[in-house]
């Protein structure tokens, strides 16, 4: 094997990596069945904030309705972390969220919003607006396949 075919993972992408398989393990906590995301805001290497789709507090842990339709009311995992850093007292100025989907049009607000200045996804939402949003923010985005080594 000669040097050009070793790709070498710069440490910050290590740390994107593991962040993200950070994400994916949080998500299993929701209790959506058609989809389970996790998210984590991180600044200056600490988890700040975290956060997977589901229902607003007090309310029953069943995120579809009969027609396995998502429910209205029920909160992505973005919104989630943004929130629940913002009631800690905690800034996420200048912080990155790892999201296990990228985030629909209505997250990338709150992304933009909450001054968070990269987001880190693992799997493609079925509309790119979100993301379209934040790259016009000039918030950095990255894709990262965690099913591919490097």
């Amino acid at each position: 094997m000669n040097k050009e075919s070793v790709s070498v993972l710069s440490k910050q992408d290590k740390l994107d990596r593991r962040y993200l398989r950070m994400a994916l393990v949080w998500a299993e906590n929701s209790y959506c069945k058609r989809r389970q995301v996790g998210a984590l805001i991180v600044k200056d290497k600490m988890i700040i904030s975290d956060g997977y789709n589901g229902t607003p507090s007090g309310f029953e842990n069943v995120c579809e309705d009969d027609n396995f339709k998502t429910k209205p009311y029920v909160l992505h995992a973005e919104a989630n972390a943004i929130t629940k850093v913002a009631k800690s007292g905690n800034s996420s100025e200048n912080a990155t969220l790892y999201v296990t989907a990228s985030p629909c049009i209505e997250c990338a607000k709150l992304i933009i919003q909450a001054g968070i200045v990269r987001v880190i996804y693992s799997e493609e939402y079925h509309s790119t607006d979100g993301i379209d949003l934040l790259k016009r923010a000039g918030i950095d985005t990255k894709y990262i396949n965690l099913n591919k080594e490097n």
